[in-house]
């Protein structure tokens, strides 16, 4: 598990704490409370538009953004696979991801 916002591991970190498909870390969560206890600090600044990244810069935040990508898509299968085992169809779950019940079933069917 990796923290979804700086990417560093559950070992190089204190604590990680969990949501749905996404973790902080104590790192991470302390910066989040600087910021929202300095009454003086700038609002959050806009994000800025990939096409203002360098190649480098950009390259450099695939990893982190791919370990969100595993944490979310890990949590994701385990939801789906909780409610096959209480019984809940193909047809429900589709519905709740707004995809088909064909399209669900081969994403979430392991062989």
């Amino acid at each position: 598990m990796h923290c979804s916002f700086c990417g560093l591991e559950s070992r190089q970190v204190k604590k990680l704490i969990s949501g749905p498909g996404v973790y902080i870390c104590d790192q991470c969560v302390t910066k989040c409370v600087t910021i929202l206890d300095d009454p003086s600090g700038p609002d959050t600044p806009p994000l800025r538009d990939r096409a203002e990244y360098s190649d480098d810069a950009l390259l450099k935040e695939l990893p982190r953004i791919a370990a969100t990508t595993a944490n979310v898509e890990t949590d994701l299968r385990a939801r789906v696979d909780e409610l096959r085992e209480r019984g809940v169809a193909w047809s429900g779950i589709a519905a709740a991801l707004g995809v088909t019940r064909q399209s669900a079933w081969e994403r979430f069917t392991r062989e």
